[in-house]
């Protein structure tokens, strides 16, 4: 082997090097499935054209994989006869997006079979949707691969919506994550729904007081009685949804810090943020300067580097994991 071409590969063996040691990489796909990010992009811009709410599930799919096994596509994988998967838990029974993820996993294994894991998929869609809802366009890193293990014990570790911000922020820290980080991608609440009985105690029982939580807007605690009936006394087996942002529901914006300042957050994890000390001058800082501070912090700036740095939680690289050809199947 000549000088020239020995320099070469050892260049091209040192960038190996720098990309297994970051765990993922920008531009992962683009010698081994050119197309791969584009293909996405389309089947997400196809879909949000009929479904906006893709954009909420896609985020919390994306959460809730990457928070519990690391960010291996585990979420996506079914139970068998002789294992409840993570889908099976409480906190993952209202997720989904599986059959949109199944839709483009079919579409790459098409052009590119067994190159392009479910978990970038994942990372991949969810960007291009919070895009198209408004938010940043952000460069996401690739390479992961997807996980062999899914156990509905191991999602025990998903944060629940009454949690504190104390509570709230040791559950991130453990992932390495910081207060900046909650604060931040809680802020993803800007769209989608939840349930009433995700919050049903705030209006009728706080904390077992008979009585509506008093850190929630009364006129927001009468509208909100008028779509959630209250589960002492009602008969029914409804749980309608609510807009978590009540400004603008759809759009990707920092609406959602405004609204829990005026204390109109719908989930106790959500007004929290506000109530705590740890984390009020964030959120004052994200809704801006009317509300009594100075705006430092670009929440679609940092709402980017906090979804990057959540998407490279345990990532599984090199020969690590696998690529899985159905991403809802161990092994075909």
């Amino acid at each position: 082997m000549g000088i020239l071409p020995l320099m070469v590969l050892l260049m091209v063996m040192a960038l190996i090097s720098v990309a297994n040691a970051q765990g993922t990489v920008v531009g992962f796909y683009k010698q081994i499935c050119p197309s791969a990010e584009r293909l996405v992009q389309l089947r997400v811009q196809k879909k949000f054209q009929t479904d906006n709410t893709i954009v909420p599930a896609l985020l919390r799919m994306h959460f809730h994989d990457c928070f519990v096994r690391g960010c291996d596509a585990s979420l996506l994988i079914d139970s068998t006869s002789g294992n409840a998967a993570e889908k099976e838990a409480g906190p993952n029974q209202t997720v989904r997006g599986y059959e949109f993820i199944d839709e483009i996993k079919k579409v790459l294994e098409a052009v590119c079979p067994n190159k392009v894991s479910c978990t970038d998929i994942i990372a991949l869609a969810t960007r291009d949707a919070v895009a198209l809802a408004g938010g940043p366009r952000y460069d996401v890193p690739t390479g992961r691969r997807d996980g062999s293990v899914s156990r509905v014990a191991d999602a025990n570790s998903l944060p629940d919506p009454t949690d504190s911000a104390i509570q709230s922020s040791a559950a991130f820290a453990l992932k390495g994550l910081s207060v900046l980080d909650l604060v931040t991608l809680l802020g993803a609440h800007t769209v989608g729904i939840t349930h009433c009985s995700f919050f049903n105690d705030r209006l009728y029982n706080f904390q077992g007081t008979g009585k509506a939580d008093p850190t929630m807007n009364p006129t927001l605690v009468t509208k909100l009685k008028n779509t959630c009936p209250d589960p002492a006394t009602s008969t029914s087996d409804d749980d309608p949804p609510v807009n978590l942002d009540q400004g603008t529901p759809s759009v990707f914006d920092d609406s959602f810090f405004k609204q829990i300042v005026s204390r109109r957050g719908i989930l106790q994890i959500d007004q929290e943020l506000f109530e705590d000390s740890t984390t009020t001058a964030i959120v004052r800082s994200y809704a801006g300067s009317q509300f009594g501070s100075q705006p430092s912090l670009n929440f679609s700036q940092q709402f980017a580097q906090s979804m990057v740095k959540m998407g490279n939680l345990g990532v599984l690289t090199g020969t690590q994991g696998t690529i899985r050809k159905n991403c809802r199947v161990v092994k075909l």
